[in-house]
Formats: structure tokens, C-alpha cells, sequence
């Protein structure tokens, strides 16, 4: 992407249909290398070789952005001497995982934090922040202030819906607030990675950010007038504002929205 980070994508370059994960950012210090998700399990292997392509550093650091399986499967592929770091609810939420049960559980966040951390210094600095409940209860935003770059974890995944996973502590109704709390803290960035998407702009993240306001808008004006989940899914159509979005994740998206409403 630019300088010492790299991103092993979402899903192969050659065949786009082959899912490996979330994208995978790798960044290399000074000290070693720092990977952000780890992707699905059985991929530990593969990201080896394509960090050895390109350092003979090892791998000193993980960052789980949240808990779930494509960004924390091949964790157990590093070796167990590799600190782990992610935020204290994501730690929560990854123990209750039978992929982190028994001698497994050596493959959890050895540290955590609870609104910020700060890793190394410098050039090699990466500022880890928490600000609220969105995907997940606890999803890390990684900023990599030398390099002017935010990794978003899957609070910006893709252009659609995002996936809300109540049973991990996520809430669309907070879900633009969450956004908003990002965008009016980091600065003086000029890349964004998202989870699963290539690589974008500081604009297209503030772009999500108001197609998650008018999708809340729209399924909150749809409850009060009394609408079913069904109907709203059926009746919302947001993207027509976003001729860019897809609406594959919309109708999941507004039944969690108005399960979460009161």
C-alpha cells in the first residue's frame, strides 16, 4: 500500500470468488512485523510465505480488529510466543469460541485495552482506539499515524449494509454515532482499509458514515409508522441515494436494526 505496509486481501487477486477472509494488513517495524487479522483458519501458513516474501522479520504482534473467524481464524498458525492485542470486549466475545477453547486458548489476546492503546513509537507507532458498539461490541479502528493510514476492521467492510451481530454485542442504531466518533478523532490520514474491501479514501469512510444515518433514519421512521421488519426491508431503499452501494446486506441489516429498536 505504501512504504512498510502491505494488505493480503480478502479474497484472491487471481480468482475474486475464493473468500480467504478479512483483509489482512502487515506492517513492518522496526522490531518485527505487526499483523492486523489473521483471516480464516488454515491461512496462517499462507500469510507466512507472504511476509517472508518480502521481510525476513518475524512476526512480533496481532491485532484482532473483532472476534469473528475470518479475522481471528488462523491466529493459532503464528507462533504462541506472538502478543496478541485486541480490545477487552473482542477478547470476551473470542472466548466463548470453540475455535479458542482448550489448548487453543493460548491463541487469545494476551493484552487488551479499554478506548486506546498505543503500540511501539515513531515511525512504528500504531494507535489502537475503541469508540463504541457497531459490528461488534468491540471493534479496534488501527491507525498508523507515520503513514498516514486507517485500518477499519468491518465498521467499514464494504458499499452496503453492514453486518450487525447482536449475539457479539453490535447495534446498528449506534452504528453511525460509532462512525462519527471515528471520523471526528483521527486525523491526518489519506488511506482507509476497510475489511473486505480495496483499498479507499478518508471520503468514502465519511460517505458510509451518512449512509448509516439515513439507513437508521429510514428503519426507525418505518417502526413508528408501524411498519413490519419485512415490509421496511422491502420498502428502504437507501442506495438509490449511494448509486454506488449494493443492497445484498440491506434487508438483514434493517430486521437486526428493528429488533434492536424498543
Amino acid at each position: 500500500v505504501k512504504h512498510n505496509f502491505y494488505i493480503i486481501p480478502a479474497s484472491s487477486p487471481v480468482d475474486r470468488s475464493m473468500f480467504t477472509g478479512g483483509n489482512t494488513g502487515v506492517f513492518i517495524t522496526d522490531a518485527g512485523v505487526v499483523v492486523v487479522d489473521t483471516k480464516l483458519a488454515g491461512y496462517g501458513p499462507d500469510i507466512l510465505a507472504k511476509i517472508r516474501a518480502v521481510t525476513s522479520k518475524p512476526v512480533t504482534t496481532i491485532i484482532n480488529t473483532h472476534t469473528h473467524g475470518d479475522h481471528t481464524g488462523s491466529n493459532e498458525g503464528f507462533p504462541a510466543t506472538v502478543d496478541i492485542v485486541a480490545h477487552e470486549n473482542t477478547k470476551a466475545n473470542m472466548t466463548k469460541m470453540d475455535a479458542f477453547k482448550g489448548d487453543k486458548a493460548q491463541f487469545l489476546p494476551k493484552r487488551t485495552y479499554q478506548d486506546k492503546m498505543t503500540l511501539g513509537s515513531g515511525k512504528d507507532r500504531i494507535d489502537l482506539y475503541y469508540f463504541g458498539a457497531g459490528h461488534t461490541s468491540g471493534d479496534t479502528w488501527v491507525v498508523y499515524p507515520a503513514i498516514r493510514v486507517l485500518q477499519t476492521g468491518d465498521m467499514f467492510a464494504w458499499k452496503d449494509a453492514p453486518l450487525v451481530d447482536r449475539a457479539n454485542g453490535g447495534s446498528g442504531v449506534e452504528f453511525p454515532k460509532t462512525i462519527a466518533k471515528a471520523l471526528g478523532t483521527i486525523k491526518d490520514v489519506d488511506t482507509v482499509i476497510p475489511g473486505h474491501s480495496p483499498v479507499m479514501a478518508p471520503k468514502d469512510l465519511q460517505e458510509y458514515q451518512r449512509f448509516m444515518a439515513d439507513l437508521v433514519a429510514a428503519v426507525e421512521a418505518a417502526k413508528k409508522s408501524g411498519k413490519s421488519a419485512a415490509d421496511a426491508a422491502a420498502a428502504i431503499n437507501v442506495t438509490a441515494k449511494y448509486p454506488d452501494y449494493k443492497s445484498e446486506r440491506v434487508k438483514a441489516a434493517v430486521e437486526a436494526i428493528y429488533a434492536e429498536i424498543p
